[in-house]
C-alpha cells in the first residue's frame, strides 16, 4: 500500500460519507513523509459551513512489523478535543484497503469520543501565566 494512496482513500471517503456537503466541504492539506512513512491529513471547513463543522487531522504512521508485514496507524483527532482515537490496520492478503480507508473517515466523521474534553482555545489571549502557575 502506499501512503498518499491509501491517504487520498482516507479523503474521498470523508467526501463520500460527510454530511455536510461533499468534497467542498473542508479546505484540506496534505504532508507526506516517504522516507519515514508518515502522513498527515489536515481538514479545516470552508466559509460558509455550518458554525458546528468539524476540523482536525487524520496522522497516519507506517512500519513494517516484526514479521515482514505492513501496518498502518492511524491517529484521529479533533480541533478543540482532547482525545485521540488510534485505528491499527494490519496487511493480510484479503485486507481491503479502502474499505478501512472509509473505516477511518467513518471513525473520524463520527467526532470525538463521548466523555471527550472540548475546549475552545483563545489563540489571542493577551494574558499569560507562568507554566508553574498553570501546574499549581
Amino acid at each position: 500500500m502506499r501512503l498518499l494512496s491509501f491517504l487520498s482513500d482516507i479523503e474521498r471517503s470523508l467526501a463520500a460519507d460527510s454530511p455536510s456537503g461533499g468534497p467542498h466541504s473542508w479546505d484540506v492539506s496534505r504532508m507526506v513523509n516517504f522516507h519515514h512513512g508518515l502522513a498527515r491529513l489536515t481538514l479545516k471547513p470552508r466559509a460558509g459551513c455550518p458554525a458546528d463543522a468539524m476540523s482536525g487531522t487524520v496522522f497516519l504512521q507506517s512500519f513494517t512489523l516484526a514479521d515482514g508485514s505492513l501496518c498502518l496507524k492511524a491517529s484521529l483527532n479533533w480541533k478543540g478535543s482532547d482525545s485521540l482515537a488510534v485505528v491499527s490496520v494490519y496487511s493480510t492478503p484479503a485486507l481491503n484497503w479502502k474499505n478501512e480507508a472509509s473505516r477511518i473517515a467513518s471513525t473520524w466523521l463520527q467526532g470525538p469520543p463521548s466523555g471527550a474534553t472540548i475546549t475552545e482555545v483563545d489563540m489571542h489571549a493577551t494574558e499569560s501565566q507562568p507554566l508553574v502557575a498553570m501546574a499549581s
